[in-house]
């Protein structure tokens, strides 16, 4: 058997037990760093969902009768062994996934522990509603009961992050769930069906089966009987999945794509402004939804804007993902650098002008590794295809604006609306203003500060439904009223 990581096999996790895929189908996995192949993962087929599928029923009526302190209890003990694995999760999570090491250990594999541990405690608060009739001498309660066997469909930007963000709630909220990581990034989702059989969630709870999206995600979303869909990735994916999901009447949950205005007003605290706009726009390599990709600056601070921004981005650390002073790892596969690459090119060719960044870069040692300098594109028009399309990558693009109704009417402009930062001091602009912007998150003079108590989700093409806090109990549940007349 090949292995995904060095001394571990990847395999599907089914019914507690790890296995091959049945028709011993397998792809290959990559390290992003040197460009190699370090191993093969499982591609699994409608027979590995089936099996999946029936182990999952199996478990559902005894876990969804266990009471909400042992789902807690277990919940608790699968964030804490994540913790005690923090070393091991974060090299997994860097090797295959490009990012820096040091990444993967501050906030990865953190808010992977953090999504078991919120979720192990919401459960425990999650309360349903009773109505008094009064008058009519009846009482109304509304019940909240777990669906049954749900699929999870998550990606391979932050890939145990956003695996544990859908599973937890799933889990907590008494479902059986079949959950598929990205085939680009199978290690840590491979190396938590350990932890949960240490844990002791009994098995067919959990399973994960590993494949490509039109394999083996196909099989999940068009299997019959399971009965939800939660799936985070691009948006035309997240179009096939609703058109073959909601005529079988599926509850659907779709995080899709982004490209979020950072909207710069020169009252704003310019130091502090700066320096997470840099963050805002390469944490990750740019690759991640919320990334502010579309800047936006009050003509009156532009040219400063410009000048210090490009100094800070050049200062940033091209390097090997382990490396502890890099900042921007590889990018997640040679395809995703020559789609990034692409937009570089179309950018000039549509007038941009290349203010740094644009070309790939050569690590001594990894010369075949997926690496690319961070990139700061600017545009005359918010119009362009780099300004429309979700690029997903170390580039960002910057213009000025001249009036708060200009750059509303430039942020708003795009099919996406998923998160948009606000950089401003003046309070009235910014009840204006947040409440006009088209997008589901609003930061104002910060990015990324998540209270997972908080909705999280778009709007337009950037998807439909919310993750977090209750609203995930809520989707992974369904509301029964019971009327009783006295």
């Amino acid at each position: 058997m090949s292995t995904g990581q060095a001394g571990v096999g990847i395999q599907n996790f089914i019914n507690g037990k790890f296995q091959n895929p049945i028709l011993n189908n397998w792809i290959d996995n990559y390290c992003p760093a040197n460009g190699e192949i370090y191993g093969k993962i499982p591609n699994s087929s409608h027979e590995d969902i089936e099996m999946a599928y029936l182990a999952a029923q199996e478990a559902f009526p005894a876990w969804s009768q266990t009471t909400l302190d042992e789902r807690s209890r277990i919940l608790i003990k699968i964030s804490e062994l994540l913790e005690a694995n923090l070393q091991r999760f974060a090299e997994a999570e860097s090797i295959d996934n490009g990012k820096p090491i040091s990444l993967a250990k501050t906030v990865d594999i953190p808010r992977a522990a953090s999504n078991f541990r919120f979720f192990a405690n919401a459960i425990t608060q999650f309360a349903s509603e009773s109505h008094e009739s009064v008058g009519y001498n009846a009482i109304n309660y509304t019940l909240r009961q777990p669906i049954g066997v749900v699929g999870c469909i998550s990606p391979w930007n932050l890939p145990l992050y956003l695996f544990t963000w859908k599973i937890a709630p799933a889990i907590a909220a008494g479902n059986c769930v079949i959950a598929k990581p990205s085939e680009v990034t199978p290690v840590t989702a491979y190396l938590l069906g350990e932890l949960c059989n240490e844990a002791g969630l009994p098995k067919g709870v959990l399973n994960i089966v590993h494949g490509l999206g039109n394999t083996t995600g196909q099989a999940i979303i068009e299997h019959p009987n399971i009965k939800a869909i939660s799936f985070t990735g691009g948006t035309s994916t997240g179009a096939h999945i609703a058109k073959v999901a909601a005529p079988m009447f599926k509850k659907l949950s779709l995080e899709l794509g982004g490209k979020n205005p950072n909207i710069i007003f020169a009252d704003c605290d310019y130091e502090d402004m700066l320096s997470t706009t840099v963050r805002s726009s390469f944490a990750n390599q740019g690759q991640i939804c919320l990334c502010g990709s579309r800047i936006f600056v009050e003509t009156t601070i532009y040219e400063k804007f410009k000048t210090d921004f490009v100094t800070k981005v050049k200062q940033l650390k091209v390097g090997h993902p382990s490396e502890s002073a890099t900042n921007i790892g590889a990018l997640v596969s040679q395809p995703h650098l020559e789609k990034v690459l692409r937009y570089i090119e179309i950018a000039q060719e549509e007038n941009g002008t290349i203010l740094c960044g644009g070309t790939k870069v050569t690590i001594e040692g990894f010369e075949n590794g997926y690496y690319l300098e961070p990139t700061v594109i600017e545009v005359t028009t918010d119009e362009c295809t780099v300004n429309q399309d979700e690029i997903f990558g170390p580039v960002v693009t910057i213009m000025p604006f001249k009036t708060e109704e200009e750059v509303l009417e430039m942020a708003n402009k795009v099919k996406y609306g998923l998160s948009a930062t606000l950089w401003t001091n003046d309070l009235t602009r910014t009840m204006r203003m947040t409440q006009k912007l088209q997008s589901g998150i609003v930061w104002v003079n910060t990015w990324m500060l998540r209270d997972l108590r908080t909705p999280f989700g778009g709007v337009k093409a950037s998807g439909i439904g919310r993750e977090g806090g209750f609203e995930a109990l809520r989707f992974f549940t369904e509301a029964k009223n019971v009327c009783i007349k006295y």
